[in-house]
């Protein structure tokens, strides 16, 4: 069973949503939370595989609930949700290290699609949004040598995720194993001091590897 916690403030969007992602056998929504401070306290609680928080809630926000859930439990899985396709919304969020950013208005299969990319490791941007943020991160100005220490395999793995790409889909492309895209992505992150994937698509993107 994939357990989620899902936080969003308006009651009637939250159930929809709810019942949106329990189309999926396989997926529960085990928490339930109206801020971002319930959203922390659930988690102090019980653990969940994914944790979806919509971005404009009262008393703590989605990008304050995300940053403080990403410092206190570290590689947690976090997809943010909202109607707002701000382009600061979604630099902030991509910063903190989250799984994926996703628009309310998404269809049941794309909800469904992004929750299990993030449990694979891969990195959901809506089309609409992303075609906003990517020129930003294009027009970037610092240095775009790539890492010398990087490998000719490694610097493909970087590619790969700079392209959105989960583990498995990588071992596919690359013929490697899983287990050897994991240990390789570990070893970029230590190379480049990165923290996340997240952060590796980022660097992917604004050294032209992509």
């Amino acid at each position: 069973m994939i357990r989620i916690l899902l936080a969003e403030d308006q009651v009637m969007v939250r159930q929809g949503l709810k019942m949106m992602m329990e189309t999926d056998e396989e997926i529960k929504v085990t928490g339930e939370a109206s801020n971002g401070k319930e959203a922390i306290q659930l988690c102090e609680q019980q653990s969940f595989d994914v944790i979806i928080l919509d971005i404009r809630m009262p008393e703590m926000d989605g990008i304050e609930a995300a940053r403080t859930i990403q410092s206190r439990w570290p590689g947690s899985k976090i997809l943010i949700l909202t109607t707002f396709d701000n382009n600061q919304y979604v630099m902030d969020a991509l910063k903190i290290g989250v799984s994926g950013y996703i628009l309310k208005n998404a269809d049941t299969d794309s909800l469904i699609r992004s929750i299990r990319s993030a449990l694979q490791g891969g990195l959901t941007v809506e089309d609409q949004v992303a075609a906003k943020v990517m020129p930003l991160l294009l027009n970037k100005q610092e240095e775009k040598k790539v890492d010398p220490s990087l490998t000719p395999r490694e610097r493909a793995i970087l590619t790969c995720i700079g392209e959105g790409l989960n583990n498995s889909e990588i071992a596919e492309r690359l013929g490697l194993s899983i287990g050897t895209v994991k240990n390789n992505t570990s070893q970029i992150l230590n190379k480049l001091g990165l923290r996340d994937r997240t952060q590796l698509a980022i660097y992917a993107i604004r050294h032209n590897l992509v």
